[in-house]
């Protein structure tokens, strides 16, 4: 019979150096870690190389978690925050689109009928800089003057950057369920 151990005896472990224990952490945030590597990489080969990044940093910095609030809290900020330095690394350039450009907004509504992976490919379809705002923006509650901090652009460059983020999302939903209404019909 396995022992059951809580996050707080994992954490403990891996502070002591303990490789089950690291093994044991990795195991039980891995599928949750990935979703949010899986959001900010371009793909999967992408979002794989953050998560074992991320996992390493995890590792080297679990001396500094005083055990104090959500530890998977702390584990996502350090994947985000990893997720964002394999972007800075790669980082071509941000097309800045002016807000007047775009028309529309994208209703989240409009997501009920997709799957979640269905999402998740829409995502990942997104430019680069679209997709990292509106990670940030929408999905982790960033601020516009955080977002500009982070990426290194002007409040209104993330605005304008998640403005056609929307407008794109908003596209691709619609050939989705277009394409998706059209396999029914046939």
């Amino acid at each position: 019979m396995k022992q059951r151990f809580t996050i707080e005896d994992l954490v403990q472990g891996c502070k002591r150096g303990e490789r089950q224990a690291q093994e044991g952490l990795y195991r039980q945030l891995v599928s949750t870690m990935m979703g949010i590597c899986l959001r900010y990489a371009k793909d999967r080969d992408d979002a794989e190389d953050i998560l074992q990044t991320g996992f390493i940093r995890v590792f080297q910095k679990i001396s500094d978690f005083r055990m104090e609030g959500s530890f998977e809290g702390w584990v996502k900020r350090i994947m985000v925050n990893t997720a964002l330095e394999h972007y800075r690394k790669n980082l071509r350039t941000l097309t800045a689109v002016s807000l007047d450009e775009v028309q529309e907004e994208v209703s989240f509504s409009d997501w009920n009928a997709l799957e979640v992976e269905d999402l998740l490919n829409v995502i990942q379809s997104l430019p680069n800089g679209y997709r990292m705002v509106f990670n940030m923006y929408a999905l982790e509650g960033y601020s516009h003057k955080e977002i500009a901090e982070e990426l290194g652009i002007t409040e209104s460059g993330s605005k304008s950057q998640l403005s056609r983020a929307r407008a794109l999302l908003k596209e691709k939903i619609k050939q989705l369920e277009f394409d998706d209404h059209a396999k029914q019909i046939r």
